[in-house]
């Protein structure tokens, strides 16, 4: 096992969705550790146990900057990553291969927002607005700590959404676990995130991408994901049946096998 893994090379890099932070990978590090491979989990600013608070966070580099700075640490051929973004983690994912193309062998995204390069009409803006009108947010909370005038700054998944629309085929106690740990999750700015994030097809575009379909996920829908690949097509595409949202919860072995086989393909 050893051996292998020193040949391997690759490094996985997971970053969670919106409200989560790294504790949601608990299943699936172990099954990556196992076949071989290091695995970092890692918190965005002021999610998981990250210490800055929400109301701290002035634009999307702000959270971004856990994986930014990550990224920038890896150094050598053997640091080559496999980027794994969820929901949410979709926008961090596509920012780091636009920074750091070099560095990743393959991105994978997990029922996540999947943001096209220019000049294709799929940018952050629209990729996240057709997001939101699928939404149901059902007693979710959004705050307004720039004014009531203005729009949400931050949103907290409310307990009837989570156990109908993320976690509704996942294990009981995984549901639980997520109703204690998830924290608020930063709203920014449409027009200034897509500036802060604009990628290109010479970068971004570069780094093969795959797409995990979680075919009965209710908070982004397949016919959403089907969408997005339709629109930013990807090399290499996954339905998972009877994954929720939360496929790392539903699906953890499932998810881990295709994640090993694209490991094995981009090697």
């Amino acid at each position: 096992m050893e051996g292998k893994k020193q040949s391997r090379h690759h490094h996985f890099v997971l970053v969670h969705g919106a409200c989560h932070g790294a504790w949601c990978w608990y299943k699936v590090v172990p099954l990556l550790t196992q076949a071989g491979y290091k695995v970092t989990a890692l918190d965005l600013a002021a999610s998981g146990i990250h210490p800055k608070q929400v109301t701290e966070l002035g634009s999307v580099s702000d959270y971004l900057a856990p994986l930014m700075e990550l990224m920038t640490s890896l150094t050598g051929e053997e640091e080559k990553v496999i980027l794994v973004g969820h929901s949410m983690g979709g926008v961090g994912i596509s920012a780091a291969m636009e920074k750091f193309a070099e560095k990743v062998a393959v991105a994978v995204f997990e029922a996540a927002m999947m943001p096209a390069p220019h000049p294709v009409t799929l940018n952050y803006t629209e990729n996240f607005m057709q997001c939101l009108k699928q939404m149901d947010f059902m007693d979710s909370q959004f705050s307004f700590h720039d004014g009531p005038e203005n729009p949400p700054t931050s949103v907290l998944f409310g307990p009837k959404a989570m156990s109908t629309k993320l976690y509704q085929l996942s294990p009981p106690e995984d549901l639980t676990l997520g109703m204690m740990l998830i924290r608020p999750c930063p709203l920014f700015n449409d027009a200034e995130t897509e500036a802060e994030i604009a990628l290109t097809s010479e970068k971004y575009g570069s780094v093969p991408r795959a797409y995990v379909v979680c075919e009965a996920d209710e908070i982004i829908k397949p016919d959403l994901q089907r969408w997005m690949i339709e629109n930013n097509p990807t090399d290499d595409v996954k339905p998972i049946s009877s994954a929720d949202h939360m496929a790392m919860f539903s699906k953890p072995h499932e998810l881990c096998t295709y994640l090993l086989e694209l490991a094995s393909k981009y090697a």
